[in-house]
């Protein structure tokens, strides 16, 4: 057997002031793969392959940090590209592609689609063509017509990323084998949403999607959550089933759970605070760390994360026990440096995006910290993923630690502020700039996490998204779009 394997991912926030253009991806090549790898589910579908004694031809992989609208050029180039790759390579038995499913170009609407549909142009009807995507995706009937399996992460946060890839390999390896003929289906769950799976009712669902998966000839069940920040026609949640060539028990599976999921609205709609709700709520727990996540400035979901709407209610509030990170702003971490470690430094910080950025802080502060190439590390299941965040400083202002850096990267885990020695256990407060990824990292060592619904491009509050392009008869818009 011959695998072809590669991918093209971003997450596009069309609301982000912040272009995605060919600077912004980080591309990984055949003819220079790092030492720590392509990515996790290349990686994985590489060493299946190998294990198996098939042949293994990567092509291309280009990944960039969520924010707005792809240019065209770019993403034009990159595609192009791994298609050229392909075309060089034919003829192959099986193409797994490593995709996001929320990725947005000038011009287009559904990467995603438009990649699939060119794959399958190029290999023909013979190929057996896998697709693994981030939940926050949202899948098209076209998708499902033209590649034959789609496999999507049950967790959020994404601490499944390998497992599915290993799910996805095997209903492709056995399709190739002719052992399996995976047939799909999909439901249309009628909800914008964004839904954490360590919380009930969301625990119990994806335990038994997982139940579910093997039994009574059912391959795979997924749910494609939707991102909701993505003003194209296709937004909206929806459910996904994989049998053994059945495709009215597919239809039926999808059904039932896309209804089961729809059941559960009420129950999983987030509970956001204010600000200042949060700061009221953390400064009467007496255990410490408090976690509050700003959910809108999440450089995860394409904010800037250079707002200053937190922080400045901080520092009016004269909360002196606090921690914040991670602030993106390049200059300040330049001219930090300049100053060197121990420098007290009159300095301009955040605010460099308009307004939903806020507007920039004028602070007096202290340089405690420089790392140059700082990396924070990302729970899995399996061995954590070292994320690379650029070089950092923390700078201290009025009792306060402000991590910033220069790679705008979200917040995974608690290395942010222990890298630079500080003891969040003495924290009373720990603000991250995150919507959910740094759950898995802080869970273990805060005594409450809290949500907060701050300004931003990554509105937490749906209803207040400023859709022009999406058709809004669904929920939370309408209570039941179901009925007539």
């Amino acid at each position: 057997m011959k695998v072809f394997s590669g991918g093209i991912a971003t997450e596009t926030n069309t609301f982000s002031p912040m272009p995605t253009g060919m600077a912004d991806f980080d591309i990984v090549r055949a003819e220079s793969i790092p030492a720590e790898g392509i990515s996790p589910a290349i990686d994985h579908f590489h060493k299946r392959t190998v294990e198996r004694g098939w042949d293994f031809i990567f092509s291309l992989y280009a990944n960039a940090q969520p924010a707005g609208n792809t240019t065209r050029a770019a993403y034009e180039s990159l595609r192009d590209e791994l298609l050229e790759r392909l075309r060089a390579a034919l003829p192959v038995d099986i193409v797994l592609l490593n995709l996001h499913g929320a990725m947005v170009a000038d011009g287009y609407d559904d990467c995603e689609t438009d990649m699939i549909n060119r794959v399958r142009a190029l290999v023909g009807p013979e190929t057996k063509i896998g697709v693994e995507l981030d939940l926050h995706c949202d899948v098209t009937q076209e998708m499902i017509t033209q590649a034959d399996a789609i496999v999507i992460y049950k967790e959020y946060p994404h601490i499944d990323v390998v497992n599915r890839a290993d799910d996805l390999f095997t209903l492709i390896a056995d399709a190739a084998e002719g052992k399996t003929q995976p047939t799909m289906a999909l439901y249309d769950c009628k909800m914008i949403g964004l839904f954490a799976t360590p919380f009930e009712p969301m625990r119990g669902l994806v335990d038994e999607m997982l139940a579910m998966e093997g039994q009574d000839g059912i391959l795979s069940v997924s749910l494609a959550h939707c991102f909701p920040w993505s003003n194209v026609p296709t937004c909206g949640a929806a459910a996904l089933a994989i049998t053994d060539g059945d495709k009215a028990k597919a239809t039926a599976v999808a059904a039932e759970l896309g209804q089961k999921f729809f059941s559960l609205r009420h129950e999983l709609a987030p509970n956001n605070l204010s600000i200042d709700e949060v700061l009221d709520q953390a400064l009467t727990i007496k255990e410490w760390p408090v976690v509050a996540a700003d959910r809108a400035d999440n450089p995860g979901g394409g904010a800037p994360s250079d707002s200053t709407f937190v922080l400045r209610r901080l520092l009016e509030r004269g909360i002196d026990n606090a921690a914040v990170a991670l602030m993106w702003d390049p200059i300040a971490v330049n001219v930090a440096m300049a100053g060197g470690l121990g420098a007290t430094l009159d300095l301009r910080l955040g605010g460099k995006m308009g307004p939903v950025s806020g507007d920039p802080l004028d602070l007096h502060v202290t340089v405690t910290g420089i790392i140059e190439n700082m990396i924070q590390e990302w729970p899995q299941q399996g061995e954590p993923m070292r994320i690379p965040c650029g070089t950092a400083v923390c700078l201290h202002c009025n009792g306060i630690d402000i991590i910033v850096n220069t790679k705008r990267v979200q917040v995974f885990g608690p290395m942010v502020f222990t890298n630079f020695g500080i003891d969040i256990s003495q924290k009373q407060l720990l603000v991250v700039k995150s919507n959910q990824h740094f759950y898995a990292g802080f869970e273990p060592v805060a005594s409450e996490i809290l949500y907060m619904a701050s300004p931003g491009s990554v509105a937490p509050r749906f209803t207040q998204i400023p859709y022009t392009r999406v058709d809004l008869h669904k929920f939370p818009w309408v209570e039941n779009p179901f009925m007539a």
